[in-house]
């Protein structure tokens, strides 16, 4: 067989050894998992001193519109994490005011957080970043080839989604 990439040569020396096995899910996964590593790169370079998990929690607020606040537990559901890690996100967003904390005035108990302009200029400027990085780890793909891949991903994911819930 031609290798083409890595995950070739991975498969065919376990081919090699263990001839028994039946070794194609490496060839998608494992290419995702590389993919990922990569992917993982871009996002840091695009997302500077912002890192990963603010990047998501200042974004689902971007995604909210105007005026950019969501409930700690719409973030919560958006983000996938715990109330502590919430909290402790929040907290050093805060800090760096790229959002602020206020009480709900509709719940006594619950707060509302709110994009301030300097969060909407770092998660803005992060996106084109990210954007901008992203194509260019899809430069060689067709507008067809991302098509086919988006939607054999999004039904991966899907299945994914659904067994984790």
């Amino acid at each position: 067989m031609n290798q083409r990439d890595e995950v070739d040569r991975l498969v065919a020396a376990w081919k090699r050894e263990r001839p028994d096995l039946d070794l194609s899910p490496l060839y998608v996964l494992s290419r995702i998992t590389r993919i990922a590593r990569h992917l993982d790169i871009a996002r840091r370079d695009a997302f500077g001193d912002l890192e990963n998990w603010g990047f998501d929690v200042l974004a689902a607020l971007r995604r909210a519109g105007a005026p950019y606040q969501l409930s700690p537990g719409q973030l919560m559901q958006e983000t996938m994490v715990t109330s502590g890690t919430m909290t402790n996100r929040l907290d050093r967003l805060e800090e760096l005011h790229l959002i602020t904390r206020e009480s709900d005035p509709n719940d006594g108990r619950g707060s509302l957080v709110t994009l301030t302009k300097s969060g909407i200029r770092a998660v803005d400027a992060a996106m084109e970043d990210l954007l901008e990085n992203e194509r260019e780890l899809l430069r060689d793909l067709s507008s067809k080839d991302k098509e086919q891949l988006a939607a054999l991903l999004s039904t991966l994911v899907t299945e994914f989604d659904s067994n984790s819930d």
